[in-house]
C-alpha cells in the first residue's frame, strides 16, 4: 500500500466520467488499498477513484453517519439514489480533498443511498440519512461522474470558491496535484 498524490481543480481526471470496473483483479485491489491509506493520511471523508487519477468507477469512505456512528468501506460501480429535502446548511461546509483548505455550503438531499458491490464481488448497500456519510456518498459518486461540489454552488459562492483557486495559485504553478504525506489539505 502507498499514498498517492491527490489531483485538485484543473487537473483532467476530475472532468471525466469514470469506467465501470468488470473484473475485481489484484491492481484494483491495490488502487482501493492505496485509496484508503491516501484518505487517511488526508484526513478525508471519501475519496473516488477520479482523485488519485483513476478513471474506476469506485470510491472508499470513512466518516459518521447520521447517528453518529463512524462507518468505513468501499463501494465499486456505485448507483446513487437521493431521498428527502434538498437541504443548504449556513453552518455545514462542504470540503473536498481537490479543492483543499476551502469549504462552502453546499446544497444536498438529507439522505442518500448507494448500490454497488464490495471488493470481494458481494452486493452492498450504503445509506444514511443526515449525517456527514449522506452527503459523502453524493459527494463521492458527484466525482465519478466528472463533477466538484464547487458546481453545485451558487453564482456568487462559485466564484468565491474560483478566486480561492486563484489566490492559493495552483493554476498558476501548474500544480494539480498534492501530497498528503508532505503537507495538510490547508496548505496546498
Amino acid at each position: 500500500m502507498s499514498v498517492r498524490p491527490i489531483t485538485i481543480i484543473g487537473h483532467r481526471a476530475l472532468e471525466r466520467p469514470t469506467r465501470k470496473v468488470r473484473e475485481i483483479t489484484d491492481d484494483i485491489r491495490t488502487l482501493v488499498a492505496d485509496m484508503i491509506e491516501t484518505c487517511d493520511a488526508a484526513h478525508g471523508a471519501g475519496l473516488a477513484a477520479t482523485q488519485v487519477g483513476a478513471r474506476w468507477r469506485l470510491f472508499v469512505y470513512s466518516c459518521t453517519d447520521g447517528e453518529e456512528q463512524m462507518r468505513r468501506g468501499v463501494v465499486i460501480n456505485p448507483v446513487l439514489e437521493r431521498f428527502g429535502p434538498l437541504e443548504l446548511l449556513d453552518n455545514v461546509q462542504e470540503g473536498c480533498l481537490s479543492l483543499p483548505g476551502e469549504g462552502f455550503p453546499t446544497a444536498r438531499h438529507r439522505g442518500a443511498r448507494v448500490r454497488g458491490i464490495d471488493l470481494e464481488g458481494h452486493d452492498v448497500v450504503v445509506e444514511d440519512e443526515g449525517g456527514v456519510l449522506a452527503r459523502c456518498l453524493q459527494h463521492e459518486v458527484d466525482h465519478l461522474d466528472g463533477k466538484l461540489y464547487i458546481d453545485r454552488l451558487s453564482p456568487a459562492m462559485k466564484r468565491e470558491a474560483l478566486d480561492a483557486v486563484t489566490a492559493r495559485g495552483w493554476r498558476a504553478r501548474g500544480v494539480l496535484s498534492w501530497d498528503p504525506r508532505q503537507m495538510d489539505a490547508d496548505e496546498v
